[in-house]
């Protein structure tokens, strides 16, 4: 019974080393991509501010689905405008994007990377 329980020791220990292997290697090259340059926090936040309505910075950030679906809702508020109701959804797209511009630029670069571009948060 000892003998099986040094084989499950060793395993266990060899799988432990393998787990950190890998974790080293992964935070090495999440330090790697976070000091290349693809942390696109304040391109992201001054679109966000300055276009949030037609979702650039979602595009920035690569979230199709989430800028699509910007500026689809912005399409239509300005096609329906004459309606008076088309004046809120753009106004709420718009401040949408104000709201989401701020967050990026208060964010720090480590925590807006691992949020928005490791984590894929999409909204706020």
């Amino acid at each position: 019974m000892s003998e099986e329980k040094k084989d499950f020791g060793e395993k266990a220990d060899g799988f432990a080393d393998d787990a950190k292997k890998t974790a080293n290697e992964f935070t090495n090259s999440a330090k790697e991509a976070f000091n290349s340059g693809d942390n696109k926090k304040l391109l992201a936040g001054i679109l966000a501010i300055v276009l949030g309505q037609l979702g650039v910075h979602k595009f920035i950030l690569g979230y199709q689905k989430e800028g699509f679906i910007m500026l689809g809702a912005t399409i239509i508020g300005y096609i329906t405008a004459c309606f008076f109701i088309g004046s809120f959804i753009v106004l709420g797209v718009a401040i949408v994007g104000l709201i989401e511009g701020i967050i990026y630029l208060t964010k720090s670069d480590e925590e807006f990377f691992n949020t928005y571009q490791v984590g894929k948060k999409p909204w706020f």
